[in-house]
């Protein structure tokens, strides 16, 4: 038995609960280079807490397909994660609001392939989920000892069909 979940495309307003959309949309906030790059400046919300550090990873993952099945969430207390495609694929994202621990209902989103985003701290998401190859992603997240995963596993399983 499983439940239905549908994505939605992915809208700054819907997402700021969960983190930040990662795009060029609107005007630049400035030129620079001689007025031939546009900077879209400040636009996460990047916290790796007192003890940790900012880090940049390359992530290579398998490429996954609709309906494709939620068995578990992940969430990181200690800092921030963005995820920045290297491609112009579409891929979707998963996220949860915390319920005294464990996670609330998901809510799936699309990327439009040129959005990349920022899961805030302490926030519940699905694993990184390409929907075509290359699944290659810059990935910003904290670095430090500390324990920064925390997994929950659904006993009813989502079932995540359709697209935006």
């Amino acid at each position: 038995m499983t439940r239905i979940l549908t994505p939605s495309a992915l809208m700054r307003d819907a997402f700021a609960p969960f983190g930040d959309v990662l795009d060029v949309t609107g005007a630049p906030d400035k030129l620079i280079n001689q007025g031939l790059c546009g900077r879209f400046h400040d636009r996460a919300r990047l916290d790796f807490g007192p003890d940790g550090r900012a880090g940049i990873s390359l992530f290579d993952a398998v490429p996954r397909a609709l309906p494709y099945l939620l068995e578990m969430v992940e969430r990181h207390p200690e800092g921030s994660q963005a995820f920045i495609p290297m491609h112009e694929q579409a891929f979707l994202v998963v996220v949860a609001q915390d319920n005294g621990g464990v996670p609330g209902r998901p809510l799936a989103f699309v990327t439009n392939g040129a959005q990349g985003i920022n899961f805030h701290r302490n926030i519940w998401h699905g694993v990184l989920t390409p929907l075509s190859q290359p699944g290659r992603f810059a990935v910003i997240d904290r670095i430090g000892t500390s324990l920064n995963l925390e997994e929950h596993w659904f006993e009813t399983p989502w079932e995540v069909r359709g697209a935006a």
